[in-house]
């Protein structure tokens, strides 16, 4: 692998945040990583990067950058109405999505237009409109960064729920506190169990009400999949035009006994299951954002960080937005503490819901010099 020095990221992050990376390198094959992590992964533990939706760039990165650019796609098995594909990581994961719906398949239709590439969907098991990608997740193969050798994580091992799997926990004998270990290991290929037998999820009221819009009555994987696209075309800003990263924010989950008692007081208040045994709900954060008051807003009229004026989870690059350089206080990540708290937007914007509205949670899990969360949906 060839090492750049000082390489410029803003292109690499869809934050459009400007950092430096002091070494950076492409990985295209696997045996290079491996190579690579066994002779220095040890030493000087790299910085993973995939496609940059997922983080905030808050300094110049000292470790050396890798950007997993592994590509393919293939089909493993396929027997009967179950069939197991592979993507690499570096796929973008919405043209797997595709890919996986020309072959006829379903199970990841709901998940069209996540931004970001395969190798990060294990990582946060991104979901949206009801579905998760560890309904589907088969294994992952991933290498070891710090010895290079290779490792199968099945389905169970993963350890997946809402937004978060083993890869985003410190293993075993490591402090929490420590260097934020997703970077132990690399994932580079991913498996699928999908299904030739469609099974339509379309309980979430905007798929369904999209569908009829269009006079849909008896969808297809390939109708949900275009419901799907065209709602977050309509709701989500492009990275392309102004920097965002997707959905910012965790969806409060709280006990089902305070899920109701919220549900008497703000009826509108749009709340999902969050587990099989319905003792938990998840709490739409979107919905108690924009009742504080902060959709498409900043904390003044020209912060170049603010809260979209088309969705309420996404917070947005207006232009010029650091992470944190300097003195600059990071203008992005200081604006999204300040939602994340439950803080009221200033005036003249007035605060529908007070404070007694349960908190969206940011989901940054936390690494010098980077935040990372989820891009997550619901």
């Amino acid at each position: 692998m060839h090492f750049l020095r000082d390489f410029p990221l803003n292109s690499f992050n869809t934050f459009g945040v400007a950092a430096l990376a002091r070494q950076f390198a492409v990985v295209s094959s696997e045996q290079d990583l491996m190579r690579w992590c066994s002779a220095a992964g040890q030493a000087t533990p790299p910085f993973l990067l995939g496609g940059g939706s997922n983080l905030l760039l808050t300094h110049d990165i000292e470790a050396p950058v890798l950007q997993l650019a592994l590509l393919g796609k293939r089909v493993i098995f396929d027997e009967g109405n179950t069939v197991l594909v592979e993507a690499m990581a570096g796929e973008r994961w919405h043209a797997f999505v595709q890919w996986t719906l020309a072959q006829g398949l379903s199970g990841l239709e709901n998940l069209s237009l996540i931004p970001g590439f395969v190798g990060a969907a294990p990582v946060q098991n991104i979901g949206a409109y009801g579905v998760e990608m560890a309904a589907t997740c088969d294994s992952v193969m991933a290498i070891d960064t710090a010895t290079g050798e290779p490792r199968e994580f099945r389905r169970a091992d993963c350890q997946f729920s809402y937004r978060d799997s083993v890869f985003k926990r410190p293993p075993a004998g490591q402090h929490a506190a420590d260097e934020d270990h997703r970077d132990r290991f690399a994932i580079t290929r991913v498996r699928f169990r999908l299904s030739r037998r469609f099974v339509a999820h379309v309980d979430y009221g905007e798929v369904k009400a999209e569908l009829q819009a269009i006079g849909v009555t008896a969808p297809t994987a390939m109708d949900v999949a275009r419901a799907v696209v065209a709602i977050r075309s309509r709701k989500l800003p492009d990275p392309a035009v102004q920097g965002n990263a997707g959905s910012f924010f965790k969806n409060p989950v709280v006990p089902a006994v305070q899920a109701a008692a919220l549900r008497e007081r703000y009826p509108a208040l749009p709340q999902y299951p969050a587990d099989a045994t319905g003792e938990q709900v998840k709490l739409a954060a979107g919905w108690l954002i924009e009742q504080a008051g902060w959709k498409g807003r900043g904390i003044t009229t020209d912060s170049p960080a603010a809260v979209s004026e088309r969705h309420a989870l996404v917070l947005v690059n207006r232009g010029g937005a650091t992470g944190a350089r300097g003195e600059d206080a990071g203008q992005i990540k200081i604006f999204a503490v300040r939602v994340q708290n439950g803080s009221a937007a200033p005036k003249p914007m007035t605060c529908h819901s007070k404070a007694t509205s349960p908190r969206p949670q940011h989901s940054a899990a936390h690494k010098h010099p980077t935040a990372r969360w989820p891009n997550a949906e619901s």
